[in-house]
């Protein structure tokens, strides 16, 4: 590919962390998401299902990552197409009352991405965003 046929793409790279306040509701609503998706209970892919199922029974990061779809996020962009994505959930230690909890150091070039809207490491231009 040239590069004026990969100067199309974009990575965006999102990282949040999450309280989840109601492990019940999280729970639930997954649930009922695994349900709209496999349909009724006893077909093909029923071990699938009791799978997931019991993945967010447990784990509130696996029902989170089980309702987070990337494409929701970009859909209604104007002139944007999801070529790929990928994404996890996982359950960290976090103190929002820590300083440093929240290190946006790029471990690459020691730059703060959120002081500096400059070009970035890989020569693209950062931004200031909207939240």
């Amino acid at each position: 590919m040239s590069t004026s046929e990969t100067s199309r793409f974009v990575r965006l790279r999102v990282e949040m962390v999450l309280e989840i306040t109601d492990p019940a509701a999280l729970s639930g609503t997954a649930l009922e998401s695994i349900a709209a998706e496999y349909g009724e209970q006893g077909g093909e892919s029923a071990e699938e299902r009791t799978r997931a199922e019991t993945a967010v029974r447990e784990d509130g990061a696996e029902a989170l990552a089980s309702l987070v779809d990337p494409f929701d996020l970009v859909s209604e962009v104007p002139g944007v197409e999801l070529a790929q994505a990928s994404w996890s959930s996982e359950t960290v230690d976090y103190d929002p009352d820590d300083p440093d909890a929240w290190d946006l150091d790029d471990e690459e070039d020691g730059e703060d991405d959120e002081a500096d809207f400059g070009n970035d490491a890989e020569g693209g231009v950062r931004v200031p965003h909207n939240g």
